[in-house]
């Protein structure tokens, strides 16, 4: 059996009774009684670290209530309060600590969690699991290299850790050390552990084996989709609404935005001309694609629309092809997609790879498309570029690009809602 954490000090043994009254109101959904009886009991013992973290706790369901991101501030600071008095027990500072940095990192103050889960670690040097949570602390600001160090430190502490091993693994994939990320990756998503079960490790493992040649890449996709992580095997999309239509190729009619394909498809020769007179200028404004998605060759994308932001800079170079799309809020407005040329020379292979959600469909028009070499596939179909014609494809399934002509392929890439999005989805979703 395990042992129950012990929560009271000495003294809070004598107002166990007052304690346990408290609590039972915040059991039972009183919140505002509660919140009073914790606040009495905190100004008659001040002292008390269990009245102190009931308050904490009662404030913390009230912001939750009220909808109140002040009231959950002041629950952050009551539970810092608790860890400041004497003769805490060492299972309530834990517990202070542990959810004042989950809700820290809820208001997205970041940093401040950090610095709490650091608290954390020195306070309790041995526990790994709070080692697990600072590494997490470090890659949500983006500080992939101590949050490896921390890793590095909890896989000596702890060989068998699955939540150190999948984190690691997924650094080294994001470092792009595919081969040595793959033990890691696997081992900890084999071990069960809490907090290994979740679709970005399924995701990273199976593209490092594909990577390296390896089928049972497949296995990892099947139980990814098993798991409920994946809407199929091969739509692997992280960032989904349930319910959308879901194929991997559309025919403009599917889509409903016949208009957009028309006014493209018209006017591909402007679009062309503006694109070749930026690409031709000495200080090209093509940049390389920089998500690592290349196994070899020149690939360079010039964006005009980033998360339903105009680059009004970009503009300026190719205006009429932006004022042309001006029409199109589908497309301008979606904040989960981009409009940009996209120039891929000889030599190039794009490794098989997924978008990251299915709230758009992307649209390819060909502008400068060699005879033979060029092709697209997307999940089991391969397709080619055809000049002045659009191809829809829902890029949230897995596709791959082989560039093997004589020259150069100029596409104008355009993302847009996927259709069956509603008005408030489209006003409401988050930008990626």
């Amino acid at each position: 059996k395990k042992k129950k954490p012990k929560l009271l000090n000495k003294f809070d043994k004598t107002i166990k009774a007052e304690l346990d009254a408290a609590e039972k109101l915040r059991k039972k959904g009183k919140v505002e009684e509660a919140l009073r009886a914790f606040e009495a009991l905190v100004n008659q013992y001040p002292q008390s670290p269990r009245a102190r973290y009931g308050k904490a706790q009662s404030e913390d369901d009230l912001a939750e209530k009220m909808r109140s991101n002040e009231m959950l501030q002041k629950a952050i600071n009551t539970y810092d309060e608790v860890v400041s008095l004497p003769n805490v027990p060492s299972h309530l500072i834990k517990l202070s600590l542990k959810r004042e940095a989950d809700r820290q990192q809820f208001l997205g103050r970041m940093r401040g969690s950090l610095v709490t889960l650091q608290k954390l670690v020195q306070l309790f040097p041995n526990d790994t699991s709070f080692k697990n949570d600072l590494g997490v602390g470090y890659l949500l600001i983006g500080d992939n290299s101590n949050a490896k160090k921390v890793y590095e430190e909890v896989l000596r502490l702890a060989p068998n850790d699955g939540f150190a091993k999948v984190h690691y693994g997924f650094i080294l994939k994001a470092e792009n050390k595919i081969a040595e990320s793959i033990p890691y990756l696997k081992e900890g998503l084999e071990s069960g552990d809490p907090g290994t079960d979740d679709g970005r490790f399924y995701f990273h493992l199976g593209d490092a084996l594909q990577r390296m040649g390896d089928k049972e890449a497949h296995k990892w996709y099947e139980l990814g989709y098993q798991r409920g992580h994946f809407a199929s095997v091969w739509q692997r999309s992280l960032y989904n609404v349930k319910g959308l239509k879901a194929q991997p190729w559309w025919t403009a009619r599917e889509t409903g935005y016949m208009e957009l394909v028309k006014s493209l498809e018209k006017n591909w020769k402007l679009i062309r001309d503006e694109g070749l007179a930026v690409m031709d200028k000495e200080r090209s404004l093509f940049l390389p694609e920089d998500e690592n998605l290349r196994e070899k060759g020149d690939w360079s994308q010039f964006t005009l629309w980033q998360q339903g932001r105009k680059n009004e800079k970009a503009c300026k170079s190719v205006p009429k092809t932006c004022a042309l799309l001006e029409r199109f809020p589908e497309a301008t407005g979606c904040r989960r997609g981009q409009i940009k040329y996209s120039i891929m020379h000889p030599g190039t292979h794009v490794w098989p790879h997924t978008g990251p959600t299915n709230c758009r469909l992307r649209m390819h028009l060909g502008l400068v498309i060699p005879k033979e070499g060029c092709r697209i596939r997307c999940a089991e179909e391969n397709r080619t570029w055809e000049e002045g014609k659009v191809l829809i494809f829902d890029d949230s399934f897995e596709h791959e690009v082989w560039q093997d002509a004589e020259n150069y392929r100029l596409i104008f890439i355009v993302d847009v809602w996927h259709p069956e999005l509603t008005a408030q989805q489209r006003r409401t979703l988050p930008a990626i």
